[in-house]
């Protein structure tokens, strides 16, 4: 689908819709894996470790690919690669759906992972480059499909589980990706070389790096080291959420009636936070709202420890840690893009999102086996609220800056 020089200003509004109707679509492996997971523990009798290293399988394969695919990206154009990762993302849960043993699932399910992740860096780095003059909230836009997407999704998917069981709902889900993916595929472009937005106002608000940093240029800055330690620690919490919700509901004696609440609000949160932090950082500054919003989410975690034993109460505190926990999947993006350049934003920012995975692993396999030690979930959440609060230090502007000047 090519697109005329004179349309650019208003396709870059449709690449976003577009962009963020697939963000909501993948986010199915993520945001919805704890109710595959109660299945399951409950079916199978698969123990913690077992089910929480399926999901470390899918954060390692969704984050390791994206370098590769923003490299393939950023020199031949987005579509073809995005069309296969469709592809990938549907056979993901078809094949799933065949799994008859723990390494088979990892096996598909992380097959499926690798076409989400190549989609996700994607969908980021579009509005990166579409969007110079509003980086933080169309960043925010965009992954708010990825953090939300789920509201509309896990009550169905639920049902589905309740009604035909894992294997089936699986299968559906599989080719119904196939049915919305592949055709919204087909609208992935980047804007030419050194394009801006024709608007003088929105010029004015842009932020010119003196140069464009390839990979190798980005991690000699002692800044991309901060901004990897932050992303790794500060995701890990929301993703320990994301993979183990079911399972803490339970260890809390959450009625099932509030739980279901739990299914809307926690990812239409989550979402709502990515949106919030990218314009708040539009206008406060990306290292600010990191400072803020990673402090608060620590002493969410630590609330929830003390007061969660209160079904209410419980449910408004995880959705406080939502609308916190969403915040680096917003502020990364736009940061890479502000201090090293749109150029290679969709590599740098697949490098950057490999923190993930080690958010991944601690949210999934070592949270996991903690609670096979501890019989508890309060160790795991402990170390990530305290990791949490350690980011907020250093994300002080003094520390975490940009490697060059505004002009």
């Amino acid at each position: 689908m090519e697109v005329p020089l004179k349309q650019y200003y208003g396709f870059r509004r449709l690449m976003l819709i577009v962009a963020i109707w697939v963000m909501m679509v993948i986010s199915i492996y993520q945001y919805s894996w704890f109710l595959f997971a109660f299945v399951l523990a409950n079916e199978l009798k698969w123990d913690p470790a077992t089910i929480g290293l399926t999901f470390t399988v899918f954060s390692y394969a969704a984050t390791f690919i994206q370098p590769f695919s923003g490299y393939i990206a950023d020199s031949f154009g987005p579509r073809k690669v995005s069309i296969l990762a469709a592809i990938l993302v549907g056979l993901g849960f078809i094949l799933s759906s065949r799994a008859a043993s723990p390494m088979e699932l990892y096996f598909y399910y992380g097959l499926g992972s690798v076409g989400v992740g190549i989609l996700y860096g994607l969908s980021t780095a579009s509005a990166i480059k579409w969007f110079p003059d509003k980086r933080g909230l169309a960043t925010g836009l965009v992954v708010f499909g990825f953090g939300a997407g789920t509201a509309l999704f896990n009550w169905i998917i639920q049902r589905s589980l309740d009604a035909h069981g894992l294997w089936l709902t699986f299968q559906y889900l599989g080719f119904l990706m196939l049915l919305v993916l592949i055709p919204s595929a087909l609208f992935y472009k980047y804007p030419p070389s050194q394009w801006q937005p024709s608007a003088p106002e929105a010029a004015k608000k842009i932020v010119i790096p003196s140069l464009e940093f390839k990979p190798q240029e980005m991690l000699r800055t002692y800044q991309w080291y901060l901004i990897y330690f932050c992303f790794a620690f500060t995701v890990s919490l929301v993703l320990m959420f994301a993979a183990q919700m079911k399972m803490l509901a339970k260890e809390y004696n959450l009625p099932q009636n509030y739980f279901n609440w739990l299914l809307v609000i926690f990812p239409l949160g989550n979402g709502l936070s990515r949106i919030v932090a990218g314009a708040v950082s539009d206008k406060l500054g990306r290292e600010k709202t990191m400072m803020i919003f990673y402090g608060f989410l620590g002493l969410s975690v630590i609330a929830l420890l003390n007061f969660g034993e209160h079904p209410l109460t419980f449910v408004i505190i995880v959705f406080i840690t939502a609308l916190l926990g969403g915040a680096p999947f917003a502020m990364y993006p736009a940061t890479i893009g502000d201090y090293y350049g749109a150029k290679y934003s969709t590599v740098n920012y697949g490098i950057t999102y490999t923190a993930k995975a080690w958010a991944g692993l601690i949210s999934g396999w070592v949270s996991g086996y903690l609670v096979a030690q501890s019989g508890s979930y309060k160790v795991p959440l402990i170390t990530v609220a305290i990791c949490s609060m350690v980011a907020a230090l250093f994300s002080n502007p003094r520390l975490m800056k940009s490697p060059h000047k505004k002009v």
